[in-house]
């Protein structure tokens, strides 16, 4: 049996302690790795959600889509257009030959403003 409650913050905190990273790699102009930590600061949030919800481990997937659908929540088109634009960052960490194009900076920084807002909206519901 395992630790709901253990299990919720261990996601949290990871998701906390990677939308600070995703700063501070932005504010030094490392903007694909910031991407990539928005991203993962979602995942671990949308996996805290799946544990609140379904009292289980949550799945090893990076697919937000289907994080947000595991833990039932219901998302916004504006939401789910900025899952859109971080799985394409995600996927740079992890696969050598995949390059996506960086971002203007006025966009990035919206989409990590977006990060925020959306991880702050889960944490209200955890």
């Amino acid at each position: 049996m395992i630790n709901i409650q253990k299990q919720i913050e261990y996601w949290k905190n990871g998701a906390e302690s990677d939308l600070e990273t995703a700063e501070i790699l932005i504010n030094e102009n490392k903007y694909i790795q910031g991407l990539f930590f928005c991203h993962l600061s979602i995942e671990k949030i949308l996996k805290a959600g799946i544990v609140k919800e379904s009292r289980q481990l949550p799945p090893r997937s990076h697919d937000l889509f289907y994080l947000a659908s595991r833990a039932l929540m219901k998302f916004n088109p504006q939401d789910q257009e900025l899952f859109q634009v971080l799985m394409r960052y995600q996927l740079e960490g992890r696969y050598p030959e995949y390059n996506p194009v960086i971002p203007p900076k006025e966009y990035l920084i919206d989409y990590f403003e977006k990060t925020k807002t959306l991880m702050g909206w889960v944490k209200a519901k955890l």
